[in-house]
This record gives C-alpha cells, sequence and structure tokens, in this order.
C-alpha cells in the first residue's frame, strides 16, 4: 500500500516536471522562431541556439532514460534552460540582424 501510493507521487512529480520543463522548451522554440522572421538572429545565432536545445532535449532523454530523474539531473538541465534563455536573449538583442 505504501510502496504503490509513493509511486504514484513520484509519476506525478516526473509528469509535472516534464510538463513544466516541455512548456519552457516551446516557449524559447517560439522566441527563436520570432526572432528569425523578425530579422533579429542571423543564421550563425540560429544555428547556435537550435544547437542549445538540442543538446537540452538529449540531457532530458538520457535523464529519464533509467526511469528516474535524479535532483542534480533536474538541476543541470534548469541551469542549462535558464543559460539557452539568457543565450536567446543576449542574441536577439546584440544589434545583428539579417536585414
Amino acid at each position: 500500500m505504501k510502496s504503490s501510493k509513493i509511486l504514484a507521487v513520484l509519476s506525478l512529480m516526473i509528469v509535472t516536471a516534464s510538463t513544466v520543463n516541455a512548456q519552457t522548451t516551446r516557449n524559447e522554440h517560439h522566441r527563436i522562431r520570432q526572432g528569425v522572421r523578425s530579422g533579429e538572429l542571423t543564421r550563425h545565432e540560429t544555428k547556435t541556439l537550435a544547437r542549445q536545445q538540442r543538446d537540452i532535449h538529449q540531457d532530458r532523454k538520457e535523464a529519464k532514460a533509467d526511469g528516474i530523474v535524479t535532483p542534480a539531473e533536474k538541476k543541470e538541465i534548469k541551469q542549462d534552460q535558464r543559460q539557452a534563455s539568457r543565450s536567446i536573449y543576449r542574441k536577439k538583442h546584440n544589434k545583428r540582424d539579417r536585414n
């Protein structure tokens, strides 16, 4: 009985964390697309940002591979997402554009 409750709580935590991370990823992809459409991002900047997003996605897949995302793995992924978000902002506001 106790183990099934613990398992249910852990499953809910993993699903909730995945949903939050997925929403963050969608937001970042949207920001990158918007930067490309407006011309704020150059081709090289876009490639760099896309590579960062792929790396975060790969880290997330590797963390989930064993079925348990440890707090250290979560922390690393969160830190990578924050860094990617800062990179998007900096690249969109660095006075370089496609025009």
